[in-house]
C-alpha cells in the first residue's frame, strides 16, 4: 500500500475544488489522508471519515497555547501508528502545516501552490518564511495557474504550471437541464450568475454599480460568505444570495442563467488566481463576463471566449452585446475545441508522471529544467 499525507488549509466539505478533484484521483493509486486545518475541540483527538475514496482527518486540540504545534504533531504521529503507516509522501497546500509536521520523514515532498496565500486576508505573518522552508524541502512544486508559475518559477528547480481544470461531463449537463432549482425558479430573466467563495476577492462595488444601473437584470450569487462582513454586500431586489450548493447541484443552477460571471476585484489577493469557474462556465455552454484577472485574460479573453471588462459601463456593454447575439453556434464550437484536451484526468496524469519521476529515479526531464529557468 502506498500512502499520501496531504496537509491543507481547507476543509474537505467547504467547496469542491482543486484538492478534491486531484486527491480523489490520486486515491486510486495511494491511500490518501487529507488533514484539514486543526480546530479547537473538547479534547486532543483526531477523527477520520472517508469521502470520495479519501481519508479525511479532522485534528482537534483543546486549547491554543505554546504547546499547540507539539500536540498536533503527536496526533499525527498517533495516526501513523494506528494505521501502520511507515512509508509515505507528504503533500502540502499550506506552508503553515510545517509547524506541526517537521518531525515527519516522508519519502518525497510535494507542494501544490494553488494560490498566493500570503496575499489573502488574515494571512499569518510567518507564512512567507515557512513557504521558503517548504520550497527548500519540496521535491516537486506545482502551481495552480500560469501567473503564479511566472512569479515563483525561479524559486525551485522542479516547478510546473498546472492550471485548474474541468470535469466537462459534469458541467456539460447544464446544456440540457430544463428544470429550475426551487430557490431559483421564481427569479426573473435575464439572469447573470456567479458561483464561488464570496470573500475579499469579490468585487462588491462592481456588483453594486451594475445592479443599480440595470435594476431589470437579476444577479444570482451562489457560494459561502467568508472573511468579510455580510452587511457590506449590496442588498437589492435584483440581487439574490442563494448560499452554498453541493457540487452536484451546480450545473442545474448554471443551466438557467443567461450569462455567467467572474466577479473578482483587481487587488493583491487576486493577482495570481486562476479561477476554476472559467472553464466550468464554458463547459456549461455559458457566455462569460470577467474582470481582468491575468489567468482569465490569457488565454480565455485573448481567444475571444470570455468578455473582459474593467468597470460597470463596459460590463453593461458586454452583457448587452451577449443578449443581442443571435448566433452562438460558432462560439460554442470554438469553446468545445479549446477545451477539448482540458480535463482533471489529464492534469492528474501529468502530475502523477512527474511525481513518479522523482520517486523512481529522482530524474527531472531536461525540458522541465529549461522551463524553470
Amino acid at each position: 500500500m502506498k500512502y499520501l499525507l496531504c496537509f491543507s488549509h481547507l476543509s474537505w466539505n467547504f467547496v469542491y475544488q482543486r484538492p478534491q478533484h486531484l486527491l480523489s484521483r490520486f486515491s486510486k493509486h495511494y491511500q490518501v489522508f487529507y488533514f484539514e486545518e486543526p480546530k479547537i475541540g473538547d479534547s486532543d483527538m483526531y477523527i477520520v471519515n472517508v469521502q470520495d475514496g479519501v481519508y479525511i482527518v479532522e485534528l482537534l486540540v483543546t486549547r491554543h497555547d505554546d504547546t499547540i504545534n507539539e500536540r498536533i504533531s503527536n496526533l499525527i504521529s498517533q495516526l501513523l501508528v494506528d494505521y501502520d503507516i511507515k512509508s509515505y509522501i507528504s503533500w502540502y497546500y499550506t506552508p503553515m502545516a510545517l509547524q506541526f509536521t517537521r518531525h515527519l520523514e516522508p519519502e518525497k515532498v510535494i507542494f501544490d501552490s494553488m494560490d498566493e496565500l500570503s496575499a489573502f486576508k488574515f494571512a499569518p505573518p510567518q507564512l512567507l518564511h515557512l513557504e521558503e522552508e517548504l520550497f527548500a524541502k519540496a521535491d516537486v512544486v506545482f502551481t495552480g495557474g500560469n501567473s503564479l508559475f511566472q512569479a515563483k518559477k525561479h524559486r525551485h528547480h522542479n516547478i510546473h504550471s498546472m492550471p485548474s481544470s474541468i470535469d466537462k461531463d459534469h458541467f456539460g449537463q447544464a446544456r440540457t437541464f430544463q428544470q429550475d432549482p426551487e430557490d431559483q425558479k421564481s427569479i426573473a430573466h435575464p439572469r447573470l450568475g456567479f458561483i464561488g467563495v464570496v470573500d475579499e476577492r469579490f468585487d462588491i462595488e462592481l456588483l453594486r454599480e451594475v445592479s443599480t444601473k440595470r435594476p431589470d437584470w437579476q444577479f444570482v450569487i451562489i457560494g459561502p460568505v467568508v472573511k468579510i462582513n455580510p452587511d457590506d454586500l449590496p442588498i437589492a431586489e435584483n440581487i439574490h444570495y442563494l448560499g452554498s450548493k453541493a457540487y452536484s447541484e451546480l450545473p442545474q443552477y448554471i443551466a438557467r442563467w443567461d450569462i455567467a460571471l467572474i466577479l473578482f476585484a483587481l487587488n493583491e489577493s487576486t493577482e495570481f488566481i486562476s479561477p476554476t469557474k472559467t472553464p466550468e462556465y464554458l463547459a456549461a455552454g455559458k457566455q462569460v463576463i470577467s474582470t481582468a484577472i491575468k489567468d482569465v485574460v490569457h488565454p480565455y479573453g485573448n481567444a475571444g471566449l470570455v468578455q473582459i471588462i474593467d468597470d460597470s459601463d463596459s460590463f453593461i456593454s458586454a452583457a448587452e452585446n451577449i443578449f443581442n447575439e443571435k448566433e452562438t453556434d460558432h462560439w460554442l464550437r470554438t469553446v468545445d475545441h479549446f477545451l477539448e484536451d482540458d480535463s482533471w484526468d489529464h492534469t492528474f496524469e501529468r502530475m502523477n508522471t512527474l511525481i513518479n519521476n522523482i520517486i523512481v529515479n529522482n530524474s527531472i526531464p531536461a525540458e522541465n529544467l529549461k522551463k524553470a529557468n
